[in-house]
């Protein structure tokens, strides 16, 4: 198998065809790529030739109806993030010099931190620095440290782990308890004791938990808490459905579904969140701290240092 150049023919100057290679690594579909890069077809296809002429590898497998990153591909991916970013990060250093910030800076979050906690936020920034660009992207909340460590994105909001991974740091913004839902006319008819106390034997409590439906995270932070939980008061569950992201789980259980797990804050920002209750369950997880992670050496970067200096100490 070939081996990967350890020369490489690329202007430093000019990491346009870099960014092509990412976008097209990421979308793994040439019409998505060249709609979001902003030029044709046949010009990203072009500059993916010229980019594997000049790596002396295949890059991509591709057919008519699939495109497929090569081993070689693989392990440009991280030289070609890493590439980028520090062309970025030392053209925003030179700039800071002359006292001039500005750029393009990426954060990561879900659809409820843009809710809840970004107004005000992009609004100090805009003021305070209007030549930055912020490029916000949403998603599942699950993979936001993995994207900000594999330098995918600039910043990521999200839980702080149990262990926060080396070379992160993480400033926090607020917290918000995790909180059993139920949907309102069902939660009800279920028989079941919401809190264990000396008067509910634990066996019955944990008989009573089994008989009712869960809709549980696929993974993530609260599976994990969650999975603790059942395990400590010998729980095994009746899992109805394993979901990815809250905001599906509070629309599953306002539908009836079953009991479901999320943090406040979720609920709090769901236009469902009339049709569901938050149940009084005992004994309460442990809450979220919600907050901003960067890969410490992105600091260097006077952009997201800029951004990072908004937030409250």
């Amino acid at each position: 198998m070939k081996q990967l150049s350890a020369c490489v023919n690329i202007t430093v100057m000019d990491t346009r065809s870099l960014k092509y290679f990412l976008c097209l690594a990421d979308n793994l579909h040439f019409g998505k790529a060249s709609a979001e890069s902003h030029i044709s077809i046949s010009t990203l296809s072009r500059q993916i030739r010229q980019l594997e002429k000049e790596l002396a590898v295949t890059l991509f497998v591709r057919d008519n109806r699939s495109v497929k990153l090569t081993h070689e591909g693989q392990l440009f991916v991280q030289y070609a993030r890493d590439a980028v970013g520090q062309w970025s990060s030392m053209r925003n250093q030179l700039a800071a010099l002359n006292g001039d910030l500005q750029g393009e800076v990426s954060l990561y979050c879900s659809v409820t931190a843009v809710y809840s906690l970004l107004y005000d936020l992009l609004n100090e920034a805009r003021e305070t620095f209007p030549d930055i660009e912020i490029k916000l992207h949403t998603g599942d909340p699950d993979h936001a440290i993995e994207r900000v460590l594999a330098g995918e994105e600039d910043m990521s909001i999200a839980a702080h782990p149990q262990t926060l991974p080396r070379g992160l740091v993480f400033k926090p913004i607020t917290f918000s308890p995790l909180v059993f839902i139920g949907p309102v006319e069902e939660a009800k008819q279920w028989p079941l004791p919401w809190q264990a106390s000396k008067q509910v034997p634990s066996g019955e409590f944990a008989s009573a938990w089994s008989q009712v439906p869960f809709i549980v995270p696929e993974a993530g932070l609260s599976r994990q808490r969650l999975d603790v939980w059942f395990k400590q008061l010998s729980i095994t569950p009746r899992i109805y459905a394993q979901v990815s992201g809250n905001e599906a789980i509070v629309t599953m259980v306002s539908l009836g579904l079953g009991v479901g797990l999320v943090p406040k804050i979720v609920l709090d920002n769901s236009p469902v969140a009339d049709r569901v209750a938050v149940l009084p369950v005992q004994p309460q997880l442990q809450p979220y701290h919600v907050g901003v992670f960067v890969q410490k050496k992105s600091l260097n970067n006077p952009l997201v240092k800029a951004f990072w200096s908004l937030l409250p100490e």
